[in-house]
C-alpha cells in the first residue's frame, strides 16, 4: 500500500493559505496513487494560535475548512489536524476523512508542558480508552482514543508528545488492538539535533516496539513567529527506516510517498536518508528558511541591520544572504522574487542580497579601522548595500545635555556604564528610520550568552524587532562563522574571524574585550549549562566547574553569572522576538521564565563561598 506524509507551511488562522495547502497536497498524494495520507498536527488552524485555541470559533471555524476539506478527499485517506471544542474544553484532535466520509476524530492524550510548549494552557489531555459521539449538523462521529479500518489495515494515532512519552505512549495500548500503522501527526519544533531523536526515539523505536508500519509528519517552515518546523516525513516498519524527506523545504507543501509491505513486514525497500544531520548546516537551513517566512509573511520589504564587523551582525547578516542562495536555488529565481514581492528578477543571488538587505556601520571615536573593514568587506562580499556613518556628534550632543543638567562633567572613571550605553543608544534611532524608510524588518543581534548576563544595552544595541540569534550562545556563533567561511565558501567573513570580540565603547587606551568584561565565552557557557539548562544550584554548579581554573577564580565566575542573571531579567523580558534554534534559549515567553525581582541567590552564593 502506499501511504504518504505531507508538510505543509501554515499561518496561525490564515484559512486560504492553510486549507489551499492541505487540498493541493491531498489533490498531490491522489495524483501518486496514495492510499493513506497524514498530514501535520493542527494543520488546519496553524499550531500557534495560543489563546485563540480557548475561544469557541476558531474551532467552528476549522470544522467548516475541514467540510472543504472532505470535498477532495475521494479514493483516498486523509488526516488533518484541528482543535475541537466539547463542553468548553478544547482537544488537538486529528480527523479521519475517507473517500468523502468523516470516520471519526482521535484526540492526543498527552501535552508538551516543558521547554517551549505550554499546551495545558489550552488543551485538556484526552484519557485512554474513551470514545464518545460528537454531533456535527446532521452527522453523528465517533471521537476519542479510536482505532480505523482502512482497506483492511488497522490504524492509529500517536499525536507528537504522544510518541515521545516512553512508557505513557498510547502505541501500547494500539499495539494490543492489533495495528498495522501508526501514523504521528506532529508540530515538532526544530532544535539543533533534534531531528536524530525524532528519527530513531520516536519513529524508528516506535516501529519497533509496536510492530508496525509508523509514518511521522512534521510542519514546515517559520509558522508563528518563533518557532521553525523542519517538515521532516519520516517511516519505519518493524525498526527499519524506509524513507526521510529533505527538510527545510521553501516549497508550500511538500509530499514523501512510500510504498509499504503490510503483508510481509520488512520486505518494503530501505531508502537511506539523503538529508544532512550536520549541526552546521541544519542550521543554516532552519534560519535561512525562518527568515524567509518572517519577510514574506510580515509583508517586509526585506531586513535592516546595523552591521558593526563583529560576529553576531556577522552572522545575521551571512544568514540573510543564505535565505537568498538557499530559496533561490530551490524555488527558483522569479518564484522566490514573486514570494517576497521582488517585481523584478535578478542574474545573480547577491543582486537579490542588495535589494533584500541593508546594512550600515555607525562608528564612534572608539571604534577601529579593523571593525570598519570588516564590515565593508563583507557586505561587499555578500552584496548588500553598505552604508558608513559617525554618531560623534550625537554622543556629544545629548552628554552635553546631561553635563548641562546635573552640574559637572561625566567622566569615564565615573561614568563608565553612562558612557558606553550612551554610544550604543544613540546608534539606534537611525537605524530605526532607516528600517521605516524601508519599510523593513530591523534585525538585533543579541545572543543568548548576552541575554545570559545582560551584556547589552536596553534601547541600543537590543533595538530590532526580530533577534534571529538570540537563542545561540557566543561560543556556537562564533564556530558557525568559521564554518561558514570554511564550507559555505563567505570569504568575505575572514576579517571578522580574525577579530576578538568586542562592544568598541570603550577609547581605545581602556583596552576592551567581552571576555575581559565577562569571562571566557566556553565557562560562561558551561556555567548556563548547569545553572539554567540543568536548574543547578550555585554550588552545584562549582562541583562540575572545578576543573576550569582556580578555586577562587571559578568560584568569581559563577557569582558574577548568577548576579548578573538575576539583576538582567527586565532586559531579557525585552528582547524582540527569538527563533528558538538550540536545546535552550533564555527567552522568558518560550523556554525560561524568571522573576524579574529576586533575592538574587543571596543566601546560595554565601554557600558558594565556603564550599
Amino acid at each position: 500500500m502506499k501511504i504518504a506524509g505531507a508538510t505543509v507551511n501554515q499561518v496561525p488562522m490564515d484559512w486560504d493559505n492553510n486549507t489551499r495547502n492541505i487540498i493541493d497536497a491531498i489533490e498531490e498524494a491522489r495524483h501518486q496513487q496514495v492510499a493513506i495520507l497524514c498530514l501535520p498536527e493542527l494543520s488546519v488552524t496553524g499550531y500557534g494560535c495560543e489563546d485563540l485555541f480557548l475561544s469557541d470559533w476558531l474551532a467552528e471555524k476549522a470544522w467548516e475548512e475541514v467540510l472543504r476539506i472532505r470535498a477532495y478527499c475521494t479514493h483516498i485517506t486523509v488526516s488533518v489536524g484541528l482543535p475541537v471544542r466539547i463542553a468548553g474544553i478544547t482537544y488537538n484532535g486529528a480527523c479521519v476523512i475517507s473517500d468523502g466520509k468523516i470516520l471519526g476524530i482521535t484526540f492526543k492524550q498527552n501535552l508538551a508542558r516543558d521547554g517551549v510548549h505550554y499546551e495545558p494552557r489550552w488543551f485538556d489531555a484526552w484519557p485512554a480508552h474513551k470514545v464518545v459521539t460528537l454531533e456535527r449538523g446532521d452527522e453523528s462521529i465517533p471521537a476519542g482514543d479510536l482505532i480505523y479500518d482502512v482497506a483492511g489495515i488497522k490504524m492509529g494515532f500517536e499525536i507528537c508528545e504522544d510518541g515521545w512519552r516512553k512508557d505513557l505512549r498510547p502505541g501500547y495500548r494500539l499495539r494490543d488492538r492489533g495495528v498495522d500503522l501508526i501514523l504521528n501527526p506532529s508540530a515538532s519544533h526544530f532544535a539543533m539535533g533534534k531531528s536524530m531523536l525524532r528519527e530513531r526515539d520516536v519513529v524508528q523505536e516506535g516501529s519497533s516496539l509496536f510492530a508496525c508500519a509508523y509514518l511521522f509528519t512534521n510542519l514546515l517552515g517559520n509558522e508563528a513567529g518563533r518557532m521553525i518546523y523542519d517538515g521532516d516525513i519520516i517511516v519505519a516498519q518493524h525498526g527499519r527506516l524506509l524513507a526521510v524527506n529533505k527538510r527545510f523545504s521553501f516549497q508550500r507543501f511538500n509530499i514523501l510517498v512510500c510504498d509499504v509491505n503490510f503483508r510481509q513486514p520488512g520486505a518494503s525497500e530501505v531508502i537511506p536518508s539523503a538529508d544532512t544531520k550536520d549541526r552546521n548546516e541544519e542550521l543554516a537551513r532552519a534560519v535561512a528558511l525562518a527568515l524567509f517566512d518572517y519577510a514574506r509573511k510580515s509583508r517586509a520589504k526585506g531586513f535592516v541591520l546595523s552591521l558593526s564587523g563583529g560576529a553576531d551582525s556577522s552572522a545575521c547578516a551571512v544568514f540573510v544572504a543564505e535565505m537568498v542562495k538557499r530559496g533561490r536555488a530551490e524555488l527558483g529565481p522569479d518564484t522566490f522574487a514573486q514570494l517576497l514581492g521582488l517585481r523584478e528578477v535578478d542574474a545573480s543571488w547577491q543582486q537579490t542580497v542588495g535589494r533584500l538587505l541593508t546594512c550600515a556601520y555607525q562608528g564612534t571615536r572608539n571604534s577601529s579601522t579593523n571593525t570598519f573593514e570588516a564590515a565593508r568587506l563583507l557586505a561587499e562580499s555578500l552584496g548588500a548595500v553598505f552604508h558608513s556613518w559617525t554618531i560623534d556628534d550625537t554622543v556629544v550632543a545629548y552628554t552635553q545635555k546631561i553635563e548641562a543638567a546635573i552640574g559637572r562633567t561625566l567622566t569615564w572613571e565615573q561614568d563608565d556604564i553612562t558612557l558606553q550605553n550612551v554610544q550604543a543608544r544613540a546608534r539606534s534611532p537611525i537605524i530605526w528610520m532607516l528600517a521605516n524608510i524601508h519599510r523593513a524588518v530591523l534585525l538585533t543581534t543579541s545572543n543568548r550568552s548576552e541575554g545570559d548576563v545582560g551584556y547589552a544595552t536596553m534601547d541600543g544595541d537590543t533595538s530590532g524587532s526580530l533577534a534571529p540569534i538570540a537563542g545561540l550562545s557566543k561560543v556556537f556563533v562564533l564556530q558557525w562563522l568559521r564554518w561558514a567561511q570554511d564550507t559555505l565558501g563567505h570569504d568575505g567573513l575572514r576579517p571578522v574571524n580574525n577579530l576578538q570580540p568586542t562592544a568598541e565603547l570603550r577609547p581605545p587606551e581602556r583596552y576592551q574585550t567581552d571576555e575581559a568584561d565577562l569571562m571566557p565565552y566556553s565557562v560562561l557557557a558551561e556555567i548556563e549549562r548547569w545553572a539554567i539548562q540543568e536548574r543547578k544550584s550555585p554550588v552545584e554548579v562549582y562541583h562540575r566547574l572545578q576543573h576550569t581554573g582556580e578555586p577562587a577564580q571559578v568560584k568569581a565566575w559563577i557569582t558574577k553569572f548568577f548576579r548578573l542573571w538575576s539583576i538582567n531579567q527586565w532586559k531579557r523580558e525585552r528582547i524582540a522576538p527569538a527563533f528558538h534554534l538550540d536545546e535552550i534559549n533564555v527567552d522568558p515567553r518560550t523556554w525560561c521564565r524568571f522573576p524579574i525581582l529576586s533575592s538574587g541567590f543571596a543566601r546560595e552564593l554565601q554557600e558558594l563561598e565556603h564550599a
